[in-house]
Parts: C-alpha cells; structure tokens; sequence
C-alpha cells in the first residue's frame, strides 16, 4: 500500500519543511481528486504513528456545476462513499459565486483559496494541507517560465498572515505514479472533474510536454526538480 522508499520521502518532506507541530489543527482541502483523497489517508496514517498530536478538518468545496442532465450519481454523493472508506467526516462548503464571464482556472482557484483561509479562521486551523505532488512542482515551474516570464513554483510549506497560518504540501517529494498507486490499493476514487475546462488548460499542455521530456531523457525529472533547489544565483540575469 505505502512502500517504505514512498513513506520515507514523505516524513523527510515534512521534516524538512517543518510541516507539523504539536496541537496543530490542519484543514486538508478535498476536492475529491485522487491526489487529495490520498492526502487525506497519509495524514490519518501519520497521526497514529506519529511522536506529536495534531486534529484533522476535512473540508469540500462544491463548485455547484453539476446539473440535472448529467449522468448520476452526483459529485458529491461520489465523494461521501470515498469518505466512507477513510472513515472521515467531510464539510461541504458551496463556493462564492462567480460570473460565468469571470469563470476561468485563476479566477476559481483564486475564490476558493479565499474560501479555504475563512474557513481556517473559522475552525481556527492554522495549516492548511494541499496535495501538491513533485510533478505539480514541475509543471509549475514551467507553467510560469512559459507563460508568465518568472522562475517560481509552489512552495511546501508557505507562512502566511505574520505566520498565523501555513499552507503544507507533504507530498511533494513523491510523484503522481506513487499518490495513483496509494489510492489503488487503498480502493479510492477519485470523483470526476465536472469543470468544462478540465483536460483543455495550459497545464495539461505542460504536462504533455514534460511527458515527451521524460520519455526522451529518464533521468530528467529528477534533475529538474533538483535544480529548483541549485540555482545558481550568480548566473541568472
């Protein structure tokens, strides 16, 4: 289920990181992807082994697109039976509505993180959990070198508010491959993605292309996000 190399690389994220102290209450954001669902399980996982006692909130926010012409069962009713399997409460939160003129990736995942932070006051966590993994990082990356003109990706651990909450990623140093091999075995999944614009973004794009990349040269992936930890100031414009 959890390999030894794959729970290592995820305790040496978070001890790297500092990702969890004692009496933290952590918000896991559960958008009902895979990469999610198994966030959630690592963190059950960690909390009975771990030497520190933190409390875990799971949160959903439902983006209300799904509409009586759509085949059933709905989103939400999916993700109840996920939840079932790891035995958690969920909170569903309807999103702030949004113009279908301003409806676009940045824009949502800009309303929803809004979301998610009143929601941490309101529970009064002070982490919020994502399950960012390496090739988010990576496509990241990439996504901001191409399109955007800067060299940034997203961060494990990211202080916010004068340090009264953090965003934690703990899977970053573990790949897609291992968080889809976690969910199988553990039965998880994941509820479709209902948003007209899944599957046509420019991060798909990127991931095909990094895909191409890593065909051609195995040793790629690992180089690049080694390198997102080596730059190399003094050569940089």
């Amino acid at each position: 289920m959890l390999t030894a190399q794959t729970n290592k690389r995820i305790g040496q994220a978070m001890a790297d990181y500092a990702m969890l102290d004692d009496g933290d209450r952590v918000l896991v954001a559960v958008s009902g992807g895979v990469d999610s669902l198994v966030l959630l399980w690592l963190l059950q996982f960690w909390q009975k082994k771990a030497p520190i006692s933190y409390t875990l909130h799971a949160v959903h926010i439902d983006m209300d697109i799904w509409t009586a012409d759509m085949a059933e069962p709905t989103p939400l009713l999916l993700l109840e039976e996920q939840m079932r399997i790891l035995d958690m409460e969920l909170l569903v939160e309807t999103s702030l509505p949004i113009s279908e003129e301003s409806r676009n990736c940045y824009s949502c995942s800009k309303l929803r993180r809004k979301q998610l932070f009143d929601l941490a006051s309101r529970f009064k966590c002070n982490k919020i959990a994502f399950g960012h993994h390496k090739d988010d990082l990576l496509e990241t990356l990439f996504l901001n070198m191409f399109y955007s003109g800067n060299i940034s990706t997203m961060v494990p651990k990211q202080e916010l508010f004068d340090g009264k909450l953090a965003v934690i990623r703990p899977m970053v140093y573990i790949e897609k491959s291992e968080v889809t091999k976690i969910a199988e075995d553990l039965g998880l999944t994941p509820v479709r993605n209902l948003c007209p614009l899944s599957g046509d973004t420019r991060r798909e794009d990127v991931h095909d292309i990094l895909e191409g990349v890593y065909e051609q040269i195995p040793a790629a992936k690992a180089s690049l996000f080694a390198a997102m930890k080596n730059v190399r100031k003094g050569y940089m414009l």
